[in-house]
C-alpha cells in the first residue's frame, strides 16, 4: 500500500515535485517517531508487526531516491524483503541523509547571512 502511494504521488505530473518532497519528509518524520500507525491502511485494525513495517517503510524509502542509480534494483528489493541487506543498506542511506540536511542547513544559513544589501 505504501509503496503503491509513493509511486502515485512520483508518477504525477512534474509540477508536483514540492508535494512529493513534502510527502516523503512526512514519511521520514513518522518513520523517525516510530508513528507506524499512520502509514498502516485503517482496516488491518492493529494486525501487523511493528519491525515488519518499518523494514516495509525503509525499503520504500530506499526506492524513491531522486538518482535512479541510488535506488535499490528490484533483486535487492527481494532481498531486502527476505531479511538480506536492508540493515547495512539504510545504514548507508541514513547516513547520506543526515549529511545531506546538514549541507542544506549551512547553506541555506550561509545563503541568509550573504545578502548584500545596497547602501547608496
Amino acid at each position: 500500500m505504501f509503496l503503491g502511494m509513493v509511486f502515485c504521488f512520483w508518477n504525477s505530473s512534474p509540477g508536483n515535485g514540492p508535494m512529493i518532497v513534502l510527502a516523503l519528509t512526512i514519511v521520514k518524520r513518522l518513520l523517525k517517531d516510530k508513528n507506524l500507525e499512520t502509514l498502516v491502511d485503517e482496516e488491518l485494525e492493529g494486525n501487523y508487526v511493528d519491525d515488519e513495517v518499518e523494514e516495509l517503510i525503509q525499503i520504500a524509502l530506499l526506492c524513491t531516491q531522486v538518482k535512479p542509480m541510488e535506488r535499490p534494483k528490484m533483486s535487492e528489493v527481494v532481498k531486502m524483503l527476505e531479511g538480506d541487506g536492508l540493515a547495512e543498506r539504510w545504514e548507508e542511506w541514513h547516513k547520506e541523509e543526515i549529511i545531506l540536511q546538514h549541507k542544506d542547513i549551512y547553506t541555506h544559513n550561509l545563503n541568509i547571512d550573504c545578502v548584500i544589501v545596497d547602501s547608496t
